[in-house]
């Protein structure tokens, strides 16, 4: 009957041991979608600020060349 009831004690103590195992590493997994996420996130956001930055120096060097030719006119 001892036996029996170190082996009911080994294998409840083996099941926690396993599924707390398993609950750990499924956590680590949604961290790294998270990062994933994020950093695809920042790459968009990097992107778009660039993409800002060139139409605004477009921008810029237009209003420039514009001012040339009134100058050249004068």
């Amino acid at each position: 009957m001892s036996k029996l009831l170190s082996m009911l004690v080994a294998a409840v103590f083996a099941t926690v041991s396993v599924g707390a195992l398993a609950a750990s590493h499924a956590s680590g997994m949604k961290n790294e979608k998270k990062e994933m996420k994020e950093e695809k996130k920042d790459a968009a956001a990097d992107a778009k600020a660039d993409k800002k930055a060139a139409k605004k120096a477009k921008k810029t060097q237009k209003k420039e060349m514009k001012e040339e030719k009134k100058e050249e006119k004068k």
